[in-house]
């Protein structure tokens, strides 16, 4: 008998995010041992994190995959995603927040807010997903509990108010007090902080106490009539009224509450459970998801009703060892085994073989699954990250998430030719889970150039063909995944007339060539070719979807320097059409060379991606950090201060930036910290061109 649905209300689809090495592993790993769900504490740099279960993420100590599990904690059932914060890895981030109500922003305690940060940050934004934030490694000298507040404020723009003060002081203190109920709470090592022991609030903190429960009630009285009233009266407020107003703020979007401690020494993850619970939205709460109908356009709206038909959106896809395994976010309706749903993109049923619940890379599996759960579906063939499934009489397109388009590109060729069409299988199959790695072949030297966001993504892929496909590889150096663009418009034609074996075959074709139209960056995803046709063109009706096929094929490469093209615009302007002789093939190949005189009469230029860079270092390291910056054409945005630390912030051409942790590391003694972001792309200018070893052309 299947289990009876947990309500919607004790429900919490949670998301720990952050920049890398903030601690959010470890903090997931603490909520596993506190909420019983394992036994034993899994450390990262042991190389026994739970949630880290891929051998790549053990041996390197960092999230490279995101990993889901559920816990229960107070009666409530928590639906944990754990992410990764390496900026190659962002994608990840990005289609889990997608689906999720709430989540857990960590930040480093000594460094307070990073680039990751404020990427996850604009993505919880994006994607309306309630926030707390937990100030994590308040034990490590440096770290400032306040001074992080004031930057989630400063930098992120956060309402954030603090509703803990942290008391930690390396092995010795590690203590919180709760400014709702104004009670102080220890947490020892002998019981591996298992039961918080209630102590006095310490004498010599009194003040600094007041004073931030006073900003606390002062901000939760600007929304709420029965705080003000207690406070202009003097009274105290209950702490079941302070945590009615601090989720309605919440849900609101209206503040952020902050909360510290050190996951590593076990201090503050039961506080940091009973927040998740008292603050973050329900699937309830967060009410039904809008996507349009698949047929007629029309707004739809999907609640959270085990009744109503069934709509589930696919946000992650894994190419497990044994089985695909599709991850979804049920919206409404109920999910079970043996169900046929319709996939409205591709236009195919897809037979859900078996519904599981995951623990990492655990699988259990379950006989139905409700609105609001987060589950794993076996035996979709067609379906990948972003399409919704649903019921075939009431098709709904859910929205879905636009993915940045990969920078680096490398060279892969198999050490044994027998391996080629195993290579081929095992690329596909990594392209098809990851929206931002891309592959193609080089139809000339047979290699394959397969692309990504960054050096540790490719290197992770590689490793991957070895481990999980035992393919052994040959790889090139990473390059920057430049593109090509049009300046200006052209035109050109082409003629077909001749006898093509022992057929006459005709085909007339004239064109007109622009730039696509203006997008933003992150939705140059992938190449984009557009397709008109003007009302004077004499293509036969039958012959156009075969024409502009074989123009789509053509346009995916640059004329210039053979990298994919950054979109066009062909419009189909005339023709000649003469029946009896026009034929499939004449007009296909007179495409192709109005295509190719077009191309030749255009002006193309070199597109290349841009990072923005944040550079994290020492007074005394940032001279030379800004002359080198300077050298390497970098546009410097912000020189800021951050207490004893400089904090250098701006943009700068992806080629100059390669392997540029290990000039950092010399130019700073092994001090200083960066981190880079995709940040759209921008023309080469021509006098660089020779530099990057490109000639004219």
């Amino acid at each position: 008998m299947a289990a009876a649905p947990i309500p919607l209300e004790r429900m919490r689809n949670l998301g720990i995010v952050a920049h890398i090495d903030a601690g959010k592993t470890t903090v997931s790993e603490r909520i596993l041992f506190y909420t019983g769900v394992e036994s034993r504490m899994g450390e990262v740099h042991e190389g026994t994190a739970t949630m880290d279960y891929m051998a790549e993420e053990r041996a390197r100590g960092i999230t490279i995959t995101a990993a889901a599990t559920s816990v229960p904690w107070r009666g409530h059932e928590i639906h944990l995603i754990d992410t990764p914060g390496h900026v190659d890895f962002t994608v990840e981030v990005e289609r889990c927040l997608r689906i999720l109500d709430g989540a857990v922003l960590v930040l480093n305690g000594v460094a307070g807010v990073q680039a990751q940060s404020e990427t996850v940050w604009r993505q919880m934004k994006r994607h309306g997903v309630r926030a707390l934030a937990f100030v994590n490694q308040l034990d490590r000298p440096g770290a400032d509990f306040l001074r992080c507040v004031g930057d989630l404020k400063k930098r992120l723009g956060l309402p954030a108010v603090p509703v803990q003060y942290p008391l930690v002081s390396g092995r010795e203190r590690r203590a919180l007090v709760d400014l709702v109920t104004r009670r102080a709470f220890e947490f020892h090592e002998e019981d591996q902080g298992r039961t918080p022991r209630e102590i006095p609030v310490p004498a010599e903190v009194e003040d600094e106490v007041a004073v931030l429960r006073a900003e606390l009630l002062d901000a939760l009285a600007e929304e709420s009539e029965p705080v003000l009233a207690a406070v202009l009266e003097e009274r105290e407020p209950e702490p079941a009224l302070l945590r009615a107003a601090l989720r309605a703020r919440v849900l609101s979007g209206t503040l952020v509450p902050v909360l510290g401690g050190a996951a590593l020494r076990n201090l503050g993850i039961q506080p940091l459970l009973d927040a998740v619970v008292d603050y973050l939205p329900s699937p309830a709460e967060v009410g039904g998801v809008r996507g349009v109908h698949a047929h007629s356009g029309a707004v739809l709206e999907r609640s959270p009703d085990p009744r109503g038909p069934a709509c589930a959106l696919c946000f992650k896809l894994v190419a497990d060892a044994n089985e695909d395994l599709l991850f979804a976010r049920v919206y409404s309706g109920v999910l079970k085994p043996g169900m046929k749903l319709y996939n409205p993109r591709v236009k195919r049923m897809e037979r859900i073989a078996r519904v599981l619940r995951m623990h990492a890379d655990q699988k259990s599996a379950l006989g139905e699954a409700f609105p609001g759960e987060i589950v794993a579906l076996t035996g979709c063939k067609f379906s990948v990250t972003g399409d919704t499934l649903c019921e075939h009489e009431e098709p709904i397109l859910l929205e879905r998430t636009v993915f940045p388009a990969p920078v680096l590109t490398r060279v892969i060729e198999p050490r044994s030719g027998a391996d080629r069409d195993k290579l081929r299988a095992a690329l596909e199959r990594l392209a098809f889970e990851d929206p931002t790695f891309t592959v193609r072949q080089d139809e000339e030297t047979g290699q394959w150039l397969v692309a990504g966001m960054g050096e540790l993504h490719l290197e992770v892929k590689e490793h991957r063909l070895a481990q999980d496909f035992h393919l052994a590889v040959n790889s090139g150096q990473p390059r920057v995944a430049y593109r090509e663009a049009l300046v200006g418009s052209a035109s050109g034609s082409g003629r077909v007339d001749r006898v093509l074996g022992g057929v006459h075959v005709f085909g007339a074709v004239e064109l007109e060539l622009g730039p696509p139209a203006p997008r933003s960056a992150s939705e140059i995803a992938s190449a984009r070719t557009v397709i008109d046709w003007d009302e004077r063109c004499a293509i036969p009706g039958d012959l156009r979807a075969a024409v502009a096929e074989g123009l789509r094929l053509e346009a995916e490469v640059g004329p210039r320097f053979g990298f994919p093209l950054d979109g066009v615009h062909i419009r189909l302007a005339g023709g000649e059409s003469r029946p009896g002789l026009d034929s499939e093939p004449g007009f296909v190949q007179a495409a192709s060379q109005a295509l190719r005189s077009a191309f030749a009469a255009a002006e193309v230029a070199l597109l290349e991606p841009l990072m923005d860079f944040e550079i994290g270092a020492p007074p005394e390291a940032m001279s030379a950090i800004l002359g080198d910056l300077n050298a390497k054409q970098a546009d410097i945005r912000e020189l800021a201060a951050e207490g004893e630390w400089r904090i250098v912030t701006g943009s700068v051409p992806l080629f100059h930036v390669f392997g540029y942790a290990t000039t950092l590391r010399s130019l700073s003694q092994g001090r200083a910290s960066f981190a880079l972001t995709p940040a759209g792309f921008r023309r080469v200018p021509e006098a660089e061109l020779g530099a990057r070893g490109l000639a004219w052309s």
